[in-house]
């Protein structure tokens, strides 16, 4: 049904159909659509450089976060043609998948109902990738914490490896901890991550665990490796996140993580992120700056 109270706007040149602006997305906290086009103009400058060049997943909840959701990783019809994509071979098809190269093409994606936005390792090859995903995950008993305490072993181990990280919160339970790298094959970043895994384990037996079985896991942090997977994607750092409230994945400092004492502590809502922004910038640019790229270390 056509929505009469529509907005046409320009930006960046572009022309945009911003619809049902005043729906609740998040009714527990009242947070509306319009809000959500807004945190992303605000954090867009901090968000872009970690979508770009990379094929975008959408996690689309048009009716909200108490609606239905579901995973669009095509370019839809009707798109405007100034949306960029790139073809993508997937097990049984090849797709043209969205990516968010600029401001207009993340508001376009939000408009659709797009709260989160996850993309892979990779820019244009998938069997080459320039990053590495550390993915904290906390069992049943278990949170953010213990997360922080493992993430300051495997920062040890990484720089050890020549491997500088940034950590970042997934706007969940867990952490994410990315280390840019000189492009690399596919299968020898999957099989490091699952090494470091490993090692973290044997470093943290009590608290660690690297493999996928929910029975090893109450009370423990899995280290999810298989996120370096090709066909894998990673939430990006500052989406928004499907849950009650509009938390988001938030870039931090190490000094947060090594001073975290309490799960409250390492939650962040689209305000508090938008606010962290406009004070600090992005805190995981380094991310996007070629010399920060490492070389794998030879196995």
């Amino acid at each position: 049904m056509p929505d009469p109270t529509a907005t046409v706007t320009e930006v960046a040149g572009r022309r945009l159909r911003l619809t049902h602006l005043d729906r609740v997305l998040y009714p527990e906290t009242g947070f509306t659509k319009a809000a959500v086009l807004r945190y992303y103009t605000l954090v867009a400058p901090a968000m872009l450089p970690h979508l770009a060049g990379r094929p975008a997943s959408f996690l689309r909840l048009p009716d909200g976060v108490t609606g239905q959701r579901f995973w669009a990783k095509r370019v839809p019809p009707g798109a405007p043609a100034w949306v960029t994509g790139l073809d993508v071979t997937h097990r049984q098809e090849t797709m043209r998948q969205t990516v968010v190269a600029d401001l207009p093409t993340l508001l376009w994606a939000a408009n659709l109902g797009c709260l989160e936005f996850h993309v892979p390792q990779w820019r244009e090859r998938p069997e080459l990738h320039d990053r590495l995903i550390v993915d904290l995950d906390p069992g049943e008993g278990a949170g953010v914490v213990e997360c922080c305490a493992v993430a300051l072993v495997a920062r040890e181990l990484l720089a050890a490896d020549g491997l500088p990280c940034w950590p970042k919160t997934t706007g969940s339970k867990g952490l994410h901890l990315t280390v840019p790298l000189l492009p690399a094959p596919a299968e020898r970043v999957a099989e490091y991550a699952r090494q470091l895994a490993r090692r973290l384990r044997q470093q943290l037996p009590e608290l660690v665990v690297d493999q996928m079985a929910k029975q090893l896991r109450p009370g423990r942090v899995f280290v999810d490796w298989s996120q370096n997977n090709s066909a894998k994607t990673t939430v990006a750092a500052y989406s928004l996140r499907a849950r009650p409230e509009p938390t988001a994945s938030a870039p931090l400092d190490w000094s947060e993580v090594a001073g975290c004492r309490r799960p409250e502590q390492l939650v962040f809502d689209a305000d508090a992120v938008a606010e962290r922004v406009q004070a600090a910038g992005d805190q995981q640019a380094a991310l996007a700056d070629p010399e920060q790229a490492a070389a794998l270390p030879d196995s």
